[in-house]
Order: structure tokens, then C-alpha cells, then sequence
């Protein structure tokens, strides 16, 4: 018997995301999803999130069972066995089930040589299913445990104990292994009024007739959260008058402000372009992306917006004239503000990432910078939580840039607030003069921002 449609699809998803470091996120919104019933699209999402934020105690479980170790096992082979733990010790569906489907799943992958091997290490697992809970020493818990307990790597739970202190460090662990909320937001029909007064009653009513339903942004007024329902298949997703965008992402798009002609200069896939061009519609707004195919679908998306022009260019080397008011600059980074939307980053990722990202990072900066009129703006933003990507790409970059000083957003955050935007308090979104989001201290994703002016020059 072949496994069922959506182990098939999450396997050949997880697979993807393994050898070819794709985005399992992205996978799970393609045509090769299209042809599930809408229960085995969400069994097979649960399948593929939920199997790489526990991909570390899933390899403990199965290297205490296995007679190979698990660098010598195919990738097939070792995918299939962590889809069958994972529903042995986080699903609780009948064992009988997990073990026969990983089996086929390896057959299907053409590893017939290893269906007894993978039928036996099945077996073992579905008898001792304590091995994938936690056994932790009594006591306090300390960064060693958060390995077991949380499924980060030690490496990052430390860095993170070490900047931003042991409890909040907890809290980013604890939110990342958590099915974050989606955020929703609403494409503003009256662009001179702000969305917090005018509203979507109209949309919201339609959403909830397709059986969406919504509570409050916690950060944004303007936003709104989804407490039940699959938004992408309703109308008003599909024609573009509502878009997935989590909250800390569109307060960088509102902390950019208004201008005459503003630049994104890495925009892809196009929220925070959305949110300027709302928010900016009698200016001249330019949007490049390096990738042809990701500025093309920006051009799809943004089709609302004719006064946006969309380009495929690289940003240290922009095709543009003339000076602008405003520039966004969030640059390609880590992303290790968003593991709870894609776990798959904290296996991937290695020290030495770092470092290269920081080099690119103060490279784009550095170019764009160069694009800011006088009295303009940057808004420099990641969503990243690790300071060689944030404070000391600012720091290095104002070194060689001395007309440029950093602005306190203190300042443009409480102009949000008196629009009616903000929902939080300014203070929980301060670190010094920048911008900060901490997954678990906010209920969103990991960003960062900083404006920097342009003085002289």
C-alpha cells in the first residue's frame, strides 16, 4: 500500500528543504499542495513544521534505536524515520500507522535495501515513545537543558542568553517552537486616512461569511490576527485585497513614512513596498529586487499601484537617478527572527554565516546610502536577531558615512501611535534609538530597524 497524500507531499517536501535548503514555507504554498483535500493540506503542514522544530530530539530518539549512525543513513531513509517519530511522539496517531507509512515512504524513495532497517528502527520507537520527551535533571533549568527542551541548537541558545539575557532568551526558544498566529494585512481603500480609523468592516464581514475568524492586532491597530480559518482560499486573499504580513514586518513599512520619491531597494516579495505605496500615493515609488522571477511577482502583486515601478536590479549597484526622500534598505539576512515560520533555518545555519552576511550587509548599506537626499531617510531593517547583522552593521557603516546620524525611532513610533496605529506601548518596541522585536517578549516575528538621516553632504 502507498503511504497517504499528505505524508507523500511533506516528505517530498522536507526532502527539498534538506538537500536543496529551500523554505518549506514556500513549498507548502505551491501548486504541488493544490491537489490535497483542504485536511490533508493542514495534516501535511503539521507533518512538515512540526517535524523540523523538533528535527533534534527526533535524531536523539532515532540514534538511540538505530544500529547505524545517523550520518550514514540516505537522506530518504532518515526522512521518513523523523516524519514516523514525529507522529509517534507529538501527534499520538495509532503507531501501527506511523511505522507502516515510513516504511513505505522509504520504499517510494527507492531504498528498498533499507525498509528493514527503517521497519525495525519504526518498531523500537512506537515501544518507547518516552524517548522522544525530554529527561531533564531536577532544578532550574540552564541553556544546556533548552537543547532537549526546545530544539535549538547550544550555539544559538547561548548567543542569545549572552545578548539578550537568560529569561528572554527562554521566551524566543519557547515562541519559536509554537505554531505562530498569522497576522493580516488590509489593503487601505482611502490612502489619505490611516487604516486605524477607516477600517475594514466590509472585508472583515466577507472573511467572516468564508468562515474567517479575526481578533485585534497586538501591535497594530490596523492589523488583525486569524483565530480560525484558512485565509488563502478565500476572495478577498486571492484578489489581493487582504495579505499575510506579520505585524513587526508592516511597522517597518510604517516607520519608513512619506516622501515624494521613495526607494525599496530590496523588496521582494512585497509587503513593506504595499504599505509605501499605500501610504505614499502621489509619489514616485521605484522597487528593485536581484531576482528577475521575485520582481516579477512583485510587479504582480503590486499591481494595485501605479505609481510603483518595479526593477530587477542588484542593490549595490541600482540603476536609479536623482536623490530620494526615503529608502528602505532591508537587506538579505539570517533570519533568525522568524524560526517560528521557518525552523528549518536553525539547522541550516552555521557561525560562519554570520560573518558573510555582515560583509554583504555593510556593502548594501553602504551603496544605498548613497541614493538619500539631504534631510532624507534610510530605514535600515532585518529580521534578524543577532547583533553582527544590526547595531554593528549601523555602527560600522556611519564610520565611513559621517553625514549620516542615527535618529531615535522613539520618535516616528509615537507619531504612529498618535495616528492611532500602534497597539503596544512605544517603550516594548525601543532598544536604544533602534527599532526591536523579540519573538516571545512581542507576539511576532524577530526585526530590527534603524533610520539614519542624511545631515550633510
Amino acid at each position: 500500500m502507498a503511504a497517504s497524500p499528505a505524508r507523500e507531499a511533506a516528505f517530498d517536501i522536507l526532502l527539498r528543504v534538506e538537500q536543496e535548503q529551500a523554505f518549506a514555507s514556500e513549498l507548502l504554498h505551491s501548486d504541488r499542495l493544490d491537489k490535497l483535500s483542504q485536511a490533508d493540506r493542514g495534516l501535511c503542514t503539521e507533518l512538515v513544521m512540526g517535524t523540523l522544530r523538533w528535527r533534534s530530539r527526533l535524531d536523539f530518539a532515532i540514534g538511540a534505536v538505530s544500529s547505524q549512525p545517523l550520518t550514514k543513513l540516505d537522506a530518504e531513509v532518515l526522512t521518513a524515520l523523523r516524519l514516523g517519530a514525529y507522529q509517534i511522539g507529538f501527534l499520538r496517531l495509532p503507531a501501527r500507522a506511523a511505522v507502516n507509512e515510513s516504511v513505505e515512504l522509504v520504499k517510494r524513495a527507492r531504498r528498498k535495501y533499507s525498509v528493514p532497517f527503517a521497519n525495525a528502527v519504526m518498531r523500537k520507537l512506537a515501544a518507547k515513545p518516552e524517548l522522544l520527551q525530554p529527561v531533564l535533571p531536577p532544578g532550574p533549568k540552564t541553556v544546556l537543558d533548552w537543547e532537549q527542551l526546545y530544539a535549538h541548537p547550544l550555539w544559538l541558545a547561548e548567543r542569545w542568553a549572552t545578548a539578550y539575557g537568560l529569561e528572554t532568551a527562554e521566551k524566543i526558544c519557547s515562541f519559536d517552537q509554537q505554531v505562530p498566529e498569522t497576522a493580516l494585512r488590509f489593503r487601505n481603500p482611502h490612502p489619505s486616512q490611516t487604516q486605524a480609523r477607516v477600517g475594514h468592516p466590509a472585508v472583515e464581514e466577507e472573511l467572516r461569511r468564508e468562515g474567517i475568524e479575526l481578533k485585534p492586532g497586538a501591535l497594530l491597530t490596523s492589523a488583525r490576527r486569524v483565530v480560525h480559518g484558512e485565509v488563502t482560499h478565500t476572495r478577498p486573499y486571492r484578489e489581493g485585497r487582504v495579505a499575510i504580513q506579520d505585524e513587526a514586518s508592516q511597522l517597518v513599512g510604517l516607520l519608513v513614512g512619506t516622501g515624494e520619491r521613495l526607494l525599496d531597494c530590496c523588496a521582494a516579495p512585497g509587503g513593506k513596498t504595499a504599505i509605501l505605496a499605500e501610504r505614499n500615493p502621489e509619489a514616485e515609488i521605484t522597487a528593485a529586487d536581484l531576482h528577475p522571477h521575485r520582481a516579477a511577482l512583485l510587479q504582480q502583486r503590486l499591481g494595485f499601484a501605479p505609481n510603483v515601478t518595479v526593477m530587477a536590479a542588484d542593490a549595490l549597484d541600482l540603476p536609479v537617478c536623482g536623490y530620494f526622500d526615503r529608502v528602505l534598505t532591508d537587506v538579505p539576512c539570517s533570519g533568525t527572527g522568524t524560526l517560528a515560520r521557518n525552523p528549518e533555518i536553525k539547522w541550516h545555519m552555521v557561525m560562519d554565516d554570520l560573518t558573510e552576511l555582515h560583509a554583504l550587509q555593510v556593502a548594501i548599506l553602504g551603496a544605498t546610502l548613497q541614493h538619500v537626499r539631504r534631510g532624507g531617510r534610510m530605514i535600515y531593517s532585518t529580521c534578524s536577531l543577532e547583533a553582527e547583522e544590526n547595531v554593528q552593521v549601523v555602527e560600522e557603516v556611519l564610520q565611513a558615512h559621517s553625514e549620516f546620524k542615527v535618529m531615535d525611532c522613539r520618535g516616528e513610533l509615537e507619531r504612529l501611535r498618535d495616528e492611532g496605529e500602534l497597539a503596544c506601548d512605544v517603550e516594548s518596541l525601543l532598544d536604544g534609538p533602534y527599532l526591536r522585536t523579540i519573538p516571545g517578549v512581542q507576539p511576532s516575528d524577530g526585526f530590527f530597524a534603524a533610520v539614519l538621516e542624511k545631515t550633510g553632504g
